[in-house]
């Protein structure tokens, strides 16, 4: 084998694949990335067994043929080579040994046995569609905070993704929650995915898919089976398993009868959130609303380190109410804001908060109250 790459394209090609490689396992092969050559492309395939990730990119190739060597160490290489260099990539049979060359510098590499590289099988996926990049990173971007990292309920480490009843009929859904908040993005159902099951998309794949997603012009293929999910641009494509397990129903949570409105600037109220929990302990990290009359206080009260209090004007005509938070999760969810204001609708200090982005209702999040 023997080809020629630009260290851009061998960059992103490769640090894509590394990424999926696992640092820590007792499986050597997992450790590579398989490289096959031919035509005028290379291919670049690496596995963790749960997620696949195949890269196409263009080359010069001379030589067909496969191997596969150490991603983490490919990547590096590549990584610290100057920008603007012809990479080529020689693989001796005489040797053994993968050679990189570039410029003056040359790396020799060992390999594994391309036969041993364990390839994804393939699915029957029952739902086949395609959206545009923007939508399903806005799908998983806002949604993904909420994810549970608690192991035992593993049916909440990921984003369920599936069909739903929206306002103006069926929409494409992607909701997550950990237990203390939960967070519901809609988008318009795309042509195709109408039948989709509904499937829990694990959190790493969640991670690995956001690197599909930043060109706004690019239409994603996705494809859906019962226990997989693919997401496929022209050059790259993701396979996933997904998780077994079944998602909580979650309407349950989203309360339907808080009526006290609060309507705030965004930005600056999570900047406030922000400074006031500067002093509470990192244990509880409680931040108290106190809601007056279009005046919200901000307070919190940390014995062992400090107070802090701050006021904003806001739009509020209901009752008095103080309530508290995890300040992270405020931030979290503030964070989320694309529009000038946050609106929360509340109900006592021991209800769940619903919040949303003004009068959009296609993104929906709920956040527990503490004891403060």
């Amino acid at each position: 084998m023997k080809f020629s790459i630009e260290r851009a394209v061998l960059l992103k090609a490769v640090s894509q694949a590394q990424s999926v490689v696992e640092r820590r396992n007792t499986i050597p092969i997992l450790a590579n990335v398989l490289i096959e050559a031919s035509g005028d492309s290379v291919q670049f395939r690496a596995t963790d067994l749960d997620i696949e990730v195949v890269d196409h990119a263009p080359a010069k190739v001379e030589r067909a043929g496969a191997t596969t060597v150490a991603a983490v160490t490919l990547n590096e290489i590549v990584r610290k080579l100057p920008d603007g260099a012809l990479v080529t990539l020689i693989e001796d049979g005489a040797s053994g040994r993968l050679t990189i060359e570039a410029g003056r510098s040359n790396f020799s590499l060992a390999p594994l046995p391309k036969e041993d590289f364990p390839v994804m099988a393939s699915s029957d996926y029952a739902a086949n569609f395609s959206a545009p990049a923007p939508v399903l990173r806005r799908l998983f971007d806002k949604s993904k905070f909420a994810i549970s990292t608690e192991e035992t309920r593993y049916y909440l480490n990921g984003v369920y993704m599936h069909v739903a009843d929206g306002e103006g009929g069926k929409v494409l859904r992607c909701v997550a929650t950990d237990g203390h908040r939960l967070a519901r993005i809609d988008a318009d159902l795309p042509d195709g995915a109408a039948d989709m099951a509904g499937v829990i998309v694990p959190r790493k794949t969640v991670g690995e898919l956001r690197k599909l997603l930043d060109d706004d012009d690019m239409q994603i293929a996705v494809s859906v089976s019962e226990t997989k999910i693919r997401f496929a641009t022209p050059d790259i494509t993701l396979t996933s398993k997904v998780i077994d397990g079944t998602f909580p129903d979650y309407t349950r949570v989203i309360p339907q009868g808080n009526t006290r409105k609060l309507e705030v600037d965004a930005s600056e109220f999570a900047r406030a959130v922000d400074r006031v929990a500067t002093v509470s302990s990192e244990r509880s990290r409680a931040v108290k609303l106190t809601l007056d009359e279009d005046r919200l206080v901000l307070s919190v009260n940390a014995p062992d380190s400090g107070a802090a209090e701050e006021e904003l004007a806001v739009a509020y005509s209901d009752e008095r109410l103080e309530i508290g938070f995890n300040a992270k999760y405020l931030l979290e969810i503030a964070s989320q804001v694309d529009r000038e204001n946050a609106v929360f609708m509340f109900n006592t200090a021991g209800d769940p908060t619903l919040m949303r982005e003004g009068n959009d209702t296609s993104a929906v999040y709920v956040v527990m109250p503490m004891r403060v």
